[in-house]
């Protein structure tokens, strides 16, 4: 959450910065067995009739803020079929914490751009949406990682036994 709060302030449009990628990203090698899991933010946007195009090309401009930091643009998927969503933004925040310097490119590149922040950026962008809904997660992983570290739990964990027995 600190990389969202931070890259917020830095440059308010990059928490919804996107772009699309026509390869998929390569696969992150397993974490050790001890270190910290890798989180991302899955964020969840149903749009507000007739704005998807609008919003599409403020998340294109957030991409510019965050090249300006050294960073790559949020992945983009596209409703095509099934639940009712216009787009969903995945960002990997595990590691991506922004040095001085890049947030002052971004914040320099937010204004080049006359990008809104502080309040006047939430007016904005809350113009384009209908409902949005985010999730932090743990991975990429694999089941296997998921599983030793649960195994490694439970033998450092073993069950308590029932009072009495």
């Amino acid at each position: 959450m600190k990389y969202a709060f931070a890259l917020t302030i830095a440059a308010a449009a990059l928490p919804f910065s996107a772009g699309a990628q026509q390869t998929p990203a390569p696969a992150a090698p397993p974490p050790a067995a001890d270190a910290p899991w890798p989180e991302a933010w899955f964020e969840i946007f149903k749009l507000a009739p007739g704005k998807q195009e609008q919003f599409i090309r403020e998340l294109a401009l957030a991409d510019e803020v965050a090249a300006a930091g050294g960073f790559p643009p949020t992945q983009l998927f596209f409703h095509e079929n099934g639940a009712d969503f216009d787009v969903i933004l995945f960002k990997p925040v595990t590691g991506i914490e922004p040095t001085p310097e890049q947030a002052a490119a971004m914040e320099r590149k937010s204004k080049e751009l006359g990008l809104p922040s502080g309040p006047a950026y939430f007016v904005n962008i809350r113009a384009l949406v209908a409902e949005h809904t985010d999730s932090k997660t743990y991975g990429p992983l694999s089941a296997a990682a998921w599983l030793a570290r649960l195994d490694t739990w439970r033998a450092a964990n073993p069950p308590r036994k029932p009072a009495g027995k």
